[in-house]
């Protein structure tokens, strides 16, 4: 999908938890969750966000064709404790994926190392020499009659495009992917990738809390 074509759903905001500290919602595919570059994309979740919220701070991103959960920081502390959670991988992140073709065994871990694929940007791509380490556990759902395969994805890490770059480089690309499938993979009405729940430490609180959101596809 090029920038010209951006046309975000106007979902009204559905939010999953809020407190004195952090903003839990779902968003939804198609909405960017930053600005872009130009007034046609600055409609963004974190702007939907502050509306309701002036004070909401970015902790984390999705790709503007993935939806499910984020969350936000409502205080500089709240921020800074979210994202060293990130940073030292201490956030347990789930997706759900529909994947092209019959993925085998039931479960696994892709760990092939990422970098930039600067001719081609946003494109990220393997490189083991010069990448920085990325891992993906997967585990199979179930498997379609249309040849396809429902899976749940554990990132590990948090690289950019990460699970998109590794699903297809075990020649099973996520449904739907612009940038990463072809042929009738690709021709699919939207990303088939959910980011299904978080789980993480409050900062504030430290007890640990898991936020789901119901995947929108089969």
């Amino acid at each position: 999908m090029s920038d010209a074509a951006y046309a975000p759903p106007d979902d009204p905001l559905e939010v999953i938890h809020a407190d004195h500290a952090i903003l839990v919602v779902d968003k939804p595919a198609g909405l960017l969750s930053v600005p872009g570059k130009g007034e046609e994309l600055a409609d963004c979740l974190i702007a939907r966000v502050q509306k309701l919220q002036s004070d909401a701070l970015l902790v984390h991103r999705l790709d503007r064709d993935t939806s499910g959960v984020m969350v936000f920081a409502l205080t500089r502390h709240a921020q800074r404790e979210l994202s060293a959670q990130f940073e030292n991988r201490k956030v347990r992140k789930t997706y759900r994926a529909r994947l092209w073709g019959h993925l085998e065994p039931k479960e696994g871990r892709v760990d092939l190392p990422l970098i930039v694929d600067w001719p081609n940007r946003p494109r990220q791509k393997v490189d083991r020499v010069n990448g920085r380490p990325a891992r993906t556990d997967w585990r199979v759902l179930g498997h379609d009659e249309d040849g396809t395969t429902r899976v749940r994805l554990f990132p590990l890490t948090g690289r950019s495009h990460q699970l998109r770059v590794h699903m297809q480089s075990i020649g099973h690309p996520i449904l739907g992917d612009a940038l990463y499938a072809e042929g009738a993979a690709r021709d699919h009405p939207r990303l088939m990738l959910h980011a299904e729940s978080l789980r993480f430490n409050h900062p504030e609180t430290g007890r640990g809390m898991t936020f789901a959101a119901p995947c929108p596809f089969r």
